[in-house]
């Protein structure tokens, strides 16, 4: 059975920093998209960036452009994603997901998902 694991949410304040990561219980990530998304309380969930484990190409939302970086670290089947200048409005359950290639913003098109981790920016 395919899991993601999230680690690395947290509490921290305004302008601070914290970096997310999602391991894969087997070699899931060869030639898929993972994915980060984010749920915060009575909004859709939201894409928040991706990245192709071929050819490293990234993907960001506009709202989270220039303050979060994705990568990865093929040897350890991990993706990170480096969130900086956090803004409350960063608050939410950040979501770990893969899914074979293609389209990456549409949450629906992904097959596996970790439980989540919470992010909680203060003000």
């Amino acid at each position: 059975q395919v899991q993601l694991v999230e680690s690395g949410g947290g509490l921290v304040q305004a302008r601070g920093s914290l970096s997310l990561s999602c391991v894969a219980s087997v070699r899931t990530f060869s030639r898929s998209v993972v994915g980060w998304f984010r749920h915060a309380p009575e909004k859709w969930r939201e894409f928040v960036a991706a990245i192709t484990w071929v050819g490293t190409n990234t993907y960001y939302a506009e709202s989270v452009k220039g303050r979060f970086t994705i990568s990865k670290d093929s040897d350890k089947n991990t993706v990170f994603l480096q969130m900086n200048s956090l803004k409350p409005e960063d608050t939410a359950v950040y979501y770990c997901a893969a899914k074979t290639p293609g389209a990456v913003v549409s949450g629906s098109q992904y097959n596996y998902w970790g439980q989540g981790t919470q992010v909680t920016v203060s003000s």
